[in-house]
């Protein structure tokens, strides 16, 4: 029996005394020491050469024995490791690999490189890290790099593959050993220790111009006695990892190639010829590759091997997402292999952790989102989010707190999904929409007048005040709409009713967004799953609102205000009614049927002031103002001037129960109104300042759906005037917000802007 025989025996005994002695089954140590059951297996029945030091490591911590026999462990496994018939890098070596032919792009990081190659005055010997998410060719980067540089570096070129995403990462001394010896020093002067390989090495390497890449470091501990400490040598190092902690090293982060450059990649390897021929399905192939340089060389390298196939039927093969990865492979190049070297790597937590944020909604996920999906705490997801991001496996956001995936990495992590328990997934799903929609809801109430922001699943980090509430709706827009429509698949169908409920008045603020339709019409399932006729008319309202003003769409508008107003009757609901009429009234409007919208709006008028309730006034306003909008639109300023002063008289009498700030934002609505119907009456002077002070109040009140049109009619009433300066100001500043809103009148103001440049006014 060989020496290492004798070892594995040993170590899978002692291995296997230590379980038991600690009490725990196979299955509770391989998750305890994040290793696979088989794995664990394998290792007490000596099939194992050799357990690596981490593994090791993990198992030692794992069964905490006492310090003799951890030392027996690591003994045991040291011996049963195989060892190399020759010097592990030697002879074979040491030469830089071939330089890749058709390599492309990454023009300006070369160009980085050299300027720190040849800036003699840095005072330490450069160490560039070469770091990216797996397949965007860091190591093509860094040979394209050496060769070009090897001129300046003529007493050696050497490239070492550190092996940092197997599972047998090479050791500091080993790598040691067959540098000194590539250096020219004898055998027998080689110290044994890495400290004093490590010495001797820059030593040698001090008075050298040489240039050593470092190719697939797995982390600082592993390059740092490599790296030479005086002299003029280049250390290229690359590394899947960010290597955060390494000290004085210049960082160059390779991103994902331009479309431009993708495709000249394509070109390169299949000739420009076949590219041109199908310029858009060469496109649409980058595209789907996701301008990933392995993805584009291995789609490439398949339709060189195959030249008589059209690229556009490549394009569709890689359009079924569920086919893609499949496709994505060329002879032993797979982008699934590649990232699953980095998979391989993570303990547990963060394998847990990458594979449930894919069922996040939308582009990106907040570390909260993550936490939710992976039943984890949100300590514990932040610290996996920023080991993912470091390893190139997720990509954080600049500015927030939020990750993303590239999207081939996204379709290889949700495959992974297939190691969870479907029914604990579902379960994890359901839990984050209904804790992602109770935030929701109550960060909408930060601009609900009536109620306080209550029902926060988690208070200590609940948003603070209507900017931050605002904030994170903006940010989760995707998560939380995506929590509404599972949480009414899943039944809790009050919970959707009371989120859209919460959510109508802060609607109003952001009404440009298109998903306010979907948000109702979430809400009127619900309300109709309930059997609640009341809830079905409220709802029904928001929206035939949300039909009229965010997706204009007033046939749908007419039709939903019909459905609102027969619900409202059933029920008595005199509140529901008038806003019923209302909303029908607006559709009718857009529809061009003007007097039919005059008297719904008239009707919806006489239903608000017969209902005595203090929310009848507000609505009753609300009328007013949109009447006498319809009757200027019909030439008709007179009436619409008075029908505003009657809502004016409104304002004044004051409403039981509303807050001052909360009039001001209705005041503010009928002096906008008031001020279009001066400006359509030419009394532009009187117009001028009423349109200012409803500015003023809607940009107080963070109203940007309601500030933006006050602005337009403000630049309009400040052309009239003469005012030239202050009129380009406000009108450009009007274009920009229309635009960001997609607003109707976008186009009125650009007209104007337009007229106002052309006139010099």
């Amino acid at each position: 029996m060989s020496t290492a025989d004798t070892a594995r025996g040993e170590f899978a005994s002692l291995l296997s005394v230590l379980r038991r002695r600690a009490g725990l089954s196979r299955e509770e140590l391989a998750h305890r020491a994040g290793v696979s059951v088989r794995a664990l297996a394998d290792m007490e029945r000596g099939r194992t050469r050799g357990p690596q030091r981490r593994t090791v490591a993990a198992l030692v911590a794992a069964l905490a024995p006492a310090g003799a026999e951890a030392e027996a462990l690591e003994r045991a496994a040291a011996a049963g490791r195989p060892r190399p018939k020759q010097a592990p890098l030697a002879q074979a070596g040491l030469r830089l690999p071939c330089d890749v032919r058709d390599f492309t792009a990454r023009q300006a990081d070369l160009d980085r490189l050299r300027a720190l190659a040849e800036d003699t005055d840095a005072g330490a010997p450069p160490v560039v890290l070469v770091t990216g998410q797996p397949g965007l060719g860091k190591t093509a980067f860094a040979v394209r790099a050496a060769h070009a540089l090897a001129d300046r570096y003529p007493d050696g070129r050497f490239a070492v593959d550190l092996r940092g995403t197997r599972a047998d990462p090479a050791e500091p001394r080993e790598v040691l050993g067959t540098l000194l010896r590539a250096c020219g020093v004898a055998e027998a002067a080689v110290p044994q220790d890495t400290g004093g390989r490590a010495d001797l090495f820059r030593t040698v390497v001090e008075d050298r111009r040489m240039l050593l890449l470092l190719d697939d470091a797995a982390d600082e501990e592993q390059i740092r006695s490599l790296l030479p400490a005086t002299g003029s040598a280049l250390t290229l190092v690359t590394s899947r990892n960010a290597l955060t902690g390494l000290e004085g090293a210049h960082r160059l982060a390779l991103g994902l190639l331009r479309r431009e450059e993708s495709v000249a990649l394509l070109g390169r390897i299949i000739g420009p010829d076949r590219v041109a021929a199908e310029a858009q399905a060469a496109r649409d192939l980058t595209d789907l590759c996701g301008q990933l340089p392995l993805a584009v060389r291995i789609a490439a390298q398949r339709l060189a091997a195959r030249p008589q196939e059209r690229l556009a039927k490549l394009a569709a093969l890689l359009a079924d997402e569920e086919r893609r990865l499949d496709v994505l492979r060329a002879g032993d190049l797979q982008v699934r292999a590649a990232f699953a070297l980095s998979y391989g790597q993570l303990d547990p937590p963060a394998r847990r952790v990458l594979r449930r944020s894919t069922l996040a909604a939308g582009p990106d996920f907040s570390p909260r989102t993550a936490a939710l999906l992976a039943g984890t705490t949100l300590r514990q997801a932040e610290r996996c989010a920023e080991e993912l991001a470091d390893r190139g496996l997720l990509l954080p956001d600049p500015a927030a707190e939020r990750y993303r995936f590239h999207d081939l990495l996204r379709l290889f992590a949700a495959e992974l999904l297939a190691e969870d328990d479907p029914a604990e997934l579902a379960r994890a799903q359901e839990e984050t929409a209904r804790w992602t929609l109770a935030r929701a809801g109550a960060a909408a109430l930060h601009f609900d007048p009536e109620r306080p922001p209550v029902g926060d699943p988690d208070a200590a980090t609940a948003p603070h005040g209507p900017e931050e509430a605002r904030a994170w709706l903006e940010a989760e827009r995707a998560q939380w709409l995506d929590a509404l429509h599972r949480t009414l698949a899943d039944g809790h169908h009050r919970e959707v009713l009371d989120a859209a409920e919460a959510m109508h008045w802060f609607s109003d603020r952001v009404q440009h967004w298109e998903q306010w339709a979907e948000v109702f019409r979430c809400s009127v399932a619900a309300a109709r799953a309930l059997g609640s006729r009341r809830d079905e008319a409220v709802h029904l309202n928001y929206l035939a609102w949300a039909y009229n003003l965010c997706v204009h769409d007033p046939h749908a508008g007419l039709a939903t205000a019909r459905e609102a107003l027969a619900a409202a009757r059933e029920t008595g609901d005199l509140l529901q009614a008038g806003w019923a009429h209302g909303y029908g009234a607006g559709a009718l409007h857009r529809l061009g049927r003007a007097e039919e919208a005059v008297a719904g709006l008239e009707a919806s008028a006489a239903c608000h002031r017969e209902n005595p309730a203090p929310q009848a006034r507000l609505a009753e306003l609300s009328t007013l103002n949109a009447l006498g909008a319809q009757l200027r639109s019909m030439g008709r300023a007179e009436e619409a001037l008075a029908v505003h002063r009657r809502g004016e008289e409104l304002c004044r009498a004051g409403i039981p129960g509303q807050s001052a700030d909360f009039l001001a934002l209705f005041r503010a609505g009928t002096l906008h109104q008031l001020g279009q119907d001066l400006g359509e009456l030419a009394r532009w002077a009187e117009a001028e300042p009423l349109l200012r002070r409803a500015l003023e109040s809607f940009e107080a009140a963070g109203m940007t759906a309601w500030s933006e049109p006050a602005r337009l009619d403000l630049g309009i009433a400040l052309r009239r005037l003469g005012r030239g300066a202050e009129t380009r100001t406000t009108l450009e500043a009007a274009r920009r917000g229309l635009a960001e809103q997609n607003h109707p009148r976008r186009a009125e103001a650009d007209r104007e802007l337009t007229e106002s440049t052309a006139s010099g006014a």
